[in-house]
């Protein structure tokens, strides 16, 4: 396959499925497919008892993840710098400037998302069906599982917006993983590197992966939400 320049050369990477390359996206599906299981198996339940619970200082609650939704992802990773640093008080892990610590700022980043916008789908839908639940002698909270259930297409848009998030995401991965070769360097922080390196052939690779990653998901996220729609219905 013959080709001339930085694109041509992008292409003929991606076509022959370079190792480097290939390596460099394993770890960011990885990295950032471990941090929204993660984020998942705690802000869902988290955020469907939100949506369902009343209790003094919800609302400062609510707030609070509602305004962690727009965390700048430079200082999640400066938090989760100092907590794993060796003066910090997890430093003794040794997980600083390893994949572990880049699913730990990734988790960060994802989980407030997942929290604030499950608990607005729940909260909506206990409001619709709390009193034909209650009917049925299902208390508030024998009825997250099944709120959870009833929302899952909703909650798929949810997740994906969350993994796109955390997938594009440079600094807090940047500062805690430190961009090591063959070890933490992830598509966005490659692309960071070789761009002001002047490889633009590989830059240009992962950026058109990356691209093509953004829009299987808000392909999957739009039929998610016309899916929703239809069993609305």
């Amino acid at each position: 396959m013959e080709s001339s320049g930085p694109f041509g050369l992008a292409l003929q990477l991606i076509w022959q499925a370079d190792p480097a390359l290939v390596e460099i996206v394993v770890l960011s599906l990885r990295v950032t497919g471990t941090a929204l299981l993660i984020a998942a198996a705690i802000g869902l339940p988290l955020g469907a008892v939100l949506g369902i619970a009343r209790f003094w200082g919800r609302g400062a609650i609510i707030v609070v993840w509602s305004a962690l939704m727009g965390l700048p992802p430079v200082v999640a990773g400066l938090v989760v710098y100092l907590l794993l640093s060796r003066s910090g008080p997890l430093g003794g892990l040794g997980l600083l400037f390893t994949p572990t610590a880049m699913i730990i700022a990734q988790t960060a980043l994802i989980l407030p998302i997942v929290v604030s916008l499950t608990r607005q789908v729940v909260e909506d839908l206990w409001q619709r069906y709390a009193d034909q639940l209650r009917s049925l002698g299902s208390s508030s909270w024998r009825a997250v599982p099944t709120l959870l259930w009833d929302g899952r297409l909703t909650l798929v848009t949810v997740l994906l917006a969350g993994f796109g998030r955390a997938s594009a995401e440079v600094g807090a991965v940047l500062i805690v993983g430190g961009n090591i070769a063959g070890h933490t360097r992830t598509m966005t922080t490659a692309i960071a590197l070789e761009t002001s390196r002047g490889a633009l052939a590989l830059a240009l690779a992962l950026g058109i992966i990356l691209l093509a990653l953004t829009l299987v998901l808000n392909a999957l996220a739009h039929l998610a939400s016309r899916l929703d729609r239809s069993h609305i219905g």
